[in-house]
């Protein structure tokens, strides 16, 4: 999955050459900026792929495509929370909520085998819950660590 490969990539890049750097703050800062750099990649995906992101959200609920560029919305501003240091708690918090709220978006996908990037081929189905489910975990945990504890 791309947005885990961009956070572990960034954080294992800042914590091997920040040091070397005048902006090394150490793990928690490299922590941090890896979260954001990768909520402002997936945030990317919410408007670009703003319609087959719609069909992930339930059928009852309207205005999807809205919500869809809303949440792309809140992930550029936790990606920003999450750099200033006075917010960073505040926004480690609001960011779990979030992820929390959008699991049940990833299991009906899944369950309907919808395919995030085209709307006209089938996604991976419920299989891929194996992975995103921990993942989503792991991120949940990634945020306490980094920005609430």
């Amino acid at each position: 999955m791309k947005p885990l490969f961009i956070l572990l990539v960034v954080y294992i890049a800042l914590m091997a050459f920040g040091g070397h750097t005048s902006f090394d703050k150490g793990d928690i800062f490299a922590g941090n900026i890896a979260m954001s750099v990768m909520l402002l990649f997936t945030a990317i995906g919410h408007f670009k792929f703003k319609t087959s992101m719609a069909a992930m959200i339930p059928l009852f609920i309207p205005k999807k495509v809205e919500i869809v560029i809303f949440t792309g919305i809140l992930e550029i501003a936790f990606a920003v929370g999450l750099c200033i240091e006075s917010s960073r708690y505040y926004s480690g918090i609001g960011l779990i909520v979030f992820l929390l709220a959008i699991l049940p978006a990833n299991i009906y996908a899944a369950k309907h085998q919808i395919n995030y990037e085209n709307l006209y081929q089938p996604g991976p189905g419920v299989k891929y819950l194996w992975f995103r489910i921990p993942f989503q975990l792991f991120l949940i945990a990634w945020v306490w660590y980094f920005s609430v504890r």
